[in-house]
């Protein structure tokens, strides 16, 4: 009897699949799939993307897609971090010689790349994220933000100011130098969409610099 010829079609070993110039695995099979989800993600949107599409774009199978990111929020998120250039606010921290004027470049810096990414992407990452209960976490979220890298960079701000002479840090309460961030946060889980400039200079002009001004 002949012997049984093999299945060509037989799926890849985990973590490779085959091509036509050998099999990609590793970094390269990774970056295939991000970019992938990139063009499939620009094209067609969030809520009409999935995995199998990606997969199916990627020339590779589902379950090789499923093995490194367990749903299409990890992996939009994936791809946009690889592809969308990064906010540096948090590495190097603005010295526009007023307080007024870094605050304004630091928070810009943060919300521009999100005016890329659109309402839908953001709504549809945080609502998934969540699990559809942003309200319920808003207070999880406040809190955690209290000492995260963007209160940092407002505290290293606040210091190049009173070397400037224009305020005294210690009169400063840790509650108003997390303030800008906790609004923010707000923000973004209310509107679910990029947060406007003139939300961020409101916030600068109207709430925090009142706060941190010496008292007259």
């Amino acid at each position: 009897m002949a012997e049984k010829k093999k299945n060509s079609s037989a799926e890849p070993a985990d973590g490779e699949e085959q091509t036509t110039g050998g099999r990609r695995r590793g970094d390269v099979l990774e970056n295939a799939i991000l970019q992938a989800a990139w063009d499939e993600w620009n094209e067609v949107g969030y809520n009409r993307l999935t995995m199998e599409n990606i997969a199916l774009r990627a020339k590779t199978n589902k379950n090789a897609v499923y093995r490194r990111w367990p749903n299409k929020t990890a992996i939009v998120a994936a791809a946009i971090g690889k592809h969308l250039v990064k906010p540096d606010s948090f590495g190097v921290i603005p010295d526009t010689g007023d307080l007024r004027g870094d605050m304004l470049a630091l928070l810009l810096g943060i919300v521009k790349p999100m005016e890329m990414i659109g309402a839908e992407t953001i709504h549809g990452l945080m609502t998934e994220y969540y699990g559809g209960s942003l309200i319920a976490s808003l207070p999880e979220m406040m809190h955690s933000q209290t000492e995260n890298k963007l209160t940092a960079a407002i505290q290293a701000i606040l210091q190049n100011a009173e070397k400037r002479g224009e305020l005294k840090l210690a009169d400063v309460s840790p509650r108003v130098i997390s303030l800008p961030a906790d609004l923010l946060v707000y923000e973004l889980l209310t509107t679910h969409e990029p947060i406007a400039e003139s939300t961020i200079t409101g916030i600068i002009d109207d709430i925090f610099m009142p706060l941190v001004r010496p008292k007259q």
